[in-house]
């Protein structure tokens, strides 16, 4: 059992809530964020040539068309936020195991 430093020694409490999110909720949330932001530049495609609007209004719509889909694969790839640790949970000093690590061996 692992206890925190300090005048009182009390046992470190890991939470559920402290995880991670899977990697499929993570992928999940980062698809369903790009196709919509995909879906809102299709509009703006659609609109900056079909809707008779002034020409400041098109051009915005343009940019959005244009820009959007940069914004949208810079968002699908962003890395997963980690989740914020209180100061009762201290560091265990280990590092994570690298890749080619992970598997149990005899």
């Amino acid at each position: 059992m692992r206890f925190v430093r300090g005048w009182r020694r009390r046992p470190v409490v890991h939470r559920v809530t402290d995880a991670k999110p899977s990697l499929s909720e993570d992928i999940g949330k980062r698809e369903k964020s790009y196709f919509i932001k995909m879906g809102i530049r299709l509009i703006c495609l659609v609109l900056a040539f079909t809707v008779p609007a002034p020409l400041p209004v098109r051009l915005l719509l343009f940019a959005g068309a244009i820009f959007l889909p940069y914004v949208a694969v810079i968002g699908a790839n962003a890395p997963q936020k980690g989740p914020s640790h209180g100061s009762d949970v201290e560091d265990s000093g280990q590092s994570e195991i690298p890749r080619h690590r992970r598997e149990i061996g005899s």
